[in-house]
């Protein structure tokens, strides 16, 4: 995807007033009603650095008010832009079980879970670390999923087999490349290993990754298990990003 919101071709360059102002002043229109994502990039908000404001924190505000989908989030109504990947990657795949159950893991602060309830999830568990306001229609709680009972305790809130897991699992970072990256590998796998033992036949699991965070173990252990795993990078995820998303769709039981 282009993050160029026009097609330039070098005719823009008249006075004001002339019919070459007219593109301009049409993107405008579009973007201040949030047309377009990529349209926000025209307007672009500057983050001085404050006495209390590092560098690196003023530098993840400004992306953050300068992202369109930060934008659009806030005017669809969506909690995070967030959202978008998991539509995104339910129009290309159909993950979401219209009509089914779902269990979102880390779901703060409810992105998934709004797009999941819009898609016509019948029933939704969603949990994190931090308390997440509630969603009408969505049951929310504050849990650890590392804690070792805690894969037993969602099952019993489930009642049996579900027709989705999701995982947005997000490790908190300490800075050395090779522990984060031991730390995300570990969530990963704790959520694969939870849907394997969750899902009904048919059933769909993703999952949050990062370039070089699927081991091959674990990918040897879903493919058998699933008819189709893959990994995938929604248009709504950051081209400077390095997280993907790993997709095991049509759980074999």
């Amino acid at each position: 995807m282009s993050d160029d919101p026009s097609d330039e071709t070098g005719k823009e360059t008249g006075p004001s007033g002339t019919p070459e102002e007219e593109p301009r002043r049409r993107r405008r229109k579009m973007s201040a009603k949030g047309g377009d994502p990529r349209a926000q990039k025209q307007f672009h908000t500057k983050v001085k650095t404050a006495r209390k404001r590092s560098n690196s924190s003023a530098r993840w505000l400004q992306r953050q008010l300068n992202d369109p989908y930060v934008v659009k989030a806030k005017q669809d109504g969506y909690r995070s832009r967030a959202a978008y990947k998991l539509s995104e990657l339910d129009d290309r795949f159909k993950i979401i079980p219209r009509g089914g159950s779902v269990v979102d893991l880390g779901a703060a602060p409810g992105g998934w879970v709004q797009v999941c309830l819009e898609r016509g999830v019948k029933r939704i568990v969603g949990l994190d670390l931090l308390e997440i306001e509630q969603i009408p229609g969505a049951e929310l709680i504050v849990l650890d999923f590392t804690e070792p009972d805690a894969p037993e305790k969602v099952k019993a809130m489930m009642g049996g087999p579900v027709d989705a897991v999701f995982s947005d699992l997000a490790p908190w970072t300490t800075g050395h490349k090779s522990t984060d990256h031991l730390r995300i590998v570990a969530l990963v796998e704790l959520a694969a290993h939870f849907a394997l033992e969750t899902l009904k036949p048919g059933g769909n699991f993703a999952a949050k990754v990062f370039q070089g965070g699927t081991e091959d173990s674990l990918l040897a252990e879903l493919k058998p298990r699933f008819e189709k795993v893959r990994h995938a990078k929604p248009p709504s995820s950051r081209s400077d990003s390095a997280e993907t998303f790993l997709l095991a769709m049509g759980f074999k039981g």
